[in-house]
């Protein structure tokens, strides 16, 4: 859908702003702004503040571009009286020091609430002659963000600073109030209609990998043969399998196995820039030994090599993340797993991809997480793992799986892609209708009801 332009336009004055609609001002923040607060940085636990209670802001609060309460920790009892500056309806919550894409991210808020604190990392930010909502949506558009990217300084590429200086220097293009509100309402309306699309787009990637899982669990648990005759596995949680199939538990079915180096053995002092790579989760979980980048010398290495990996290794990880799999490629650089992994090297009986593809199906997933769960400790043991009961088909049987899936699930994939790049337009969409009505190069006062836009 195409919007109007305004009748008549004027130069702003600025020379990355453009011209502006000929009634706009474009002011620096300064003069819009009625004050600046920040928080205190307080201890607290890392669970949200019951009702009642006091808590702090968790800097997350605003990373949607909405301002979101809930992203908050109860403070302890004993720094209640530290915390101070609690959030005020109509302000905008910023973030002052974040990562690049999350500095000078801001939400509004909506309603007044006495027990919710701002960490030092926030500002609590109040308008004078201008409506909020409408100062809300400039803070997404493209202009406000090109002043922040240029104005935010920080010791390090992934932390950046801004400093109250630069944000009151900031230029935005102002209509009048009713104006505002008019242009405010009409974003309201047309991102809402957005965001429903968005919301369609990511349930059916949500639906769509739940397909993709079941079809994963029925052919390695199941088969391919729909007329197969079954049998009892004797395990209430995995059911009948393929009649001709065997059974055989992981630590059976292992050649070798052993756990990550505990302890003082490996820790991260003794990485290096270069040598032989250390694999851990940043490889298992997304299934990429391309990723990472840590390193230990020779020396290490040969006093470790009992803890290096393979082609065709099969990797879990089972602690913090549990029960992720992946198969170390052909191409892999020597090196050795970290203590967050467990490695198996399986016998002939069973093909590394399937072992992979049943130990990611949903019976084996949610068996590993209930097992875990249990545990004494926070993650998984080569106890746990190793009685795995595992459905072995014959190996040709296998191949003809892993065949299957790798048509089927390329299927899926493309079909993800897709939605995704749908979703991604989208986002675009609604990023270039905020800032092109915020900066007046569309006329939305006749696309709202007149009283708002008066």
């Amino acid at each position: 859908m195409s919007f109007p332009r305004y009748p008549a336009y004027k130069d702003s004055g600025v020379e990355w702003l453009g011209e502006v609609p000929e009634h706009w001002e474009a002011l620096p923040l300064r003069r819009l702004i009625r004050e600046v607060t920040s928080g205190t940085s307080v201890n607290a636990i890392d669970e949200p503040a019951s009702p009642g209670q006091a808590g702090v802001l968790k800097t997350s609060c605003v990373y949607t571009g909405e301002f979101r309460p809930e992203e908050n920790k109860a403070i302890l009892e004993s720094e209640l009286y530290r915390a101070t500056c609690t959030v005020v309806a109509g302000s905008l919550v910023v973030s002052r020091m974040n990562t690049p894409d999350l500095v000078g991210a801001a939400g509004l808020v909506k309603n007044d609430d006495p027990f919710l604190f701002l960490p030092d990392r926030l500002w609590l930010v109040s308008f004078q002659d201008c409506d909020p909502q409408f100062m809300n949506y400039w803070c997404k558009s493209i202009s406000y963000r090109s002043q922040v990217q240029l104005a935010c300084s920080g010791t390090s590429s992934s932390m950046q600073k801004l400093s109250q200086d630069n944000f009151y220097s900031f230029i935005a293009p102002l209509p009048p109030t009713g104006e505002q509100s008019a242009i405010a309402t009409f974003l309201d309306r047309e991102t809402a209609k957005i965001d429903a699309l968005i919301a369609e787009q990511q349930r059916l990637i949500e639906l769509l990998q739940e397909k993709r899982q079941a079809v994963i669990s029925h052919a390695v648990t199941k088969g391919l043969n729909p007329d197969a005759p079954m049998k009892d596995s004797g395990v209430e949680w995995l059911g009948e399998v393929p009649e001709h199939w065997s059974l055989a538990r992981l630590k059976h079915a292992a050649k070798e196995k052993v756990a990550g180096p505990y302890g003082a053995s490996l820790t991260k002092s003794m990485y290096t820039g270069a040598g032989y790579r250390v694999y851990g989760q940043q490889q298992v979980i997304p299934d990429n030994f391309e990723e990472g980048d840590y390193y230990i010398d020779r020396d290490k290495y040969e006093e470790m090599k009992r803890y290096s990996v393979s082609p065709g290794d099969v990797l879990i990880s089972v602690m913090g993340t549990v029960g992720k799999v992946a198969v170390v490629p052909d191409f892999v650089e020597p090196g050795i797993i970290n203590p967050r992994l467990v490695r198996y090297h399986l016998r002939d009986l069973l093909i590394p991809r399937f072992a992979q593809k049943l130990l990611l199906s949903t019976p084996f997933q949610e068996k590993i997480l209930l097992e875990a769960k249990g545990a004494t400790m926070d993650g998984l043991n080569m106890h746990i793992l190793g009685d795995l009961p595992l459905p072995v088909p014959p190996r040709v049987e296998q191949e003809a799986i892993l065949d299957l899936l790798h048509r089927s699930l390329a299927s899926f994939d493309a079909m993800s892609s897709s939605v995704e790049e749908s979703i991604l337009l989208l986002k675009e969409r609604r990023s270039a209708l905020i800032s092109a009505a915020v900066t007046g190069q569309i006329d939305v006062r006749g696309l709202v009801p007149e009283a708002v836009a008066a």
